[in-house]
C-alpha cells in the first residue's frame, strides 16, 4: 500500500522545516529593509556658501601654511615698521594697529572654525550611525543564521532519531523472528 504525500510524518517535517526557513527569512528582509535603504542611499548634504568658506577657513587657519605666512607677514610687518624712517613708518612702535588686526582675526576665525567643528561634528553623528547599521545588519544577519542552523540541526536531530527508532523497531523485529526461529529449530531437533 502506497502512502500519500499528505500523510506521510517525514513529508509534513519537511514541509514544516521549509516553512520555517522561509519565515526566517522573510522576517530577516523586512528587518534589513530600512538599514539597506540607508546605507544604500544616505541623504545628500546640502551645504550653504557660509558652510562651504567656513570649512575652508577653518582648513586653512589650521593648516602650517597659514601658520607660515601668518609668521612672514608679522616679521615684515615689525620689521619694516621698526626700520623704517620717522614719518614712513604707518604702525609705528607699539603696533596699535597690528594689534588691533590681530585682535579681529581672532574674533572673526574663531567662530568660522567653532561652525566648521560643528558641521564636522555632525558628520561624524552621521558615520557613526551608519556604522551602528552597519553592525545591526550583521547582527541580524548572524542571528539569522543561528536560527537556520539551530532549525537544521533540530531536524538532523530528529531525523537521527526517527531513523534510531526505525533500526530499534528493525532491531526487535529480528530478534522476534530469531527467538520463532530458534524455537522452531529446538522443536524439531
Amino acid at each position: 500500500m502506497k502512502k500519500q504525500p499528505g500523510s506521510d510524518p517525514e513529508f509534513h517535517h519537511r514541509n514544516e522545516r521549509i516553512e520555517k526557513l522561509q519565515s526566517i527569512v522573510r522576517e530577516t528582509i523586512q528587518e534589513q529593509e530600512l538599514i539597506l535603504n540607508n546605507l544604500a542611499n544616505p541623504p545628500r548634504e546640502e551645504i550653504t556658501r557660509g558652510q562651504r568658506l567656513a570649512d575652508k577657513v577653518a582648513a586653512f587657519g589650521g593648516s602650517w601654511a597659514f601658520i607660515i605666512a601668518f609668521f612672514a607677514v608679522l616679521a615684515v610687518w615689525i620689521s619694516y615698521n621698526s626700520t623704517a624712517p620717522k614719518g614712513n613708518e604707518f604702525d609705528p612702535y607699539p603696533f596699535i594697529l597690528m594689534n588691533l588686526i590681530l585682535s579681529c582675526i581672532a574674533a572673526l576665525q574663531a567662530p568660522v572654525i567653532m561652525m566648521s567643528q560643528n558641521r564636522q561634528e555632525e558628520k561624524d553623528r552621521k558615520r557613526s550611525e551608519n556604522d551602528y547599521l552597519i553592525n545591526l545588519k550583521a547582527e541580524l544577519e548572524l542571528r539569522s543564521l543561528h536560527q537556520k542552523m539551530d532549525l537544521l540541526i533540530q531536524e538532523e536531530i530528529r531525523s537521527l532519531s526517527e531513523a534510531q527508532e526505525n533500526q530499534s523497531k528493525t532491531m526487535n523485529a529480528m530478534d522476534h523472528k530469531l527467538d520463532r526461529l530458534l524455537k522452531a529449530s529446538g522443536q524439531h531437533g
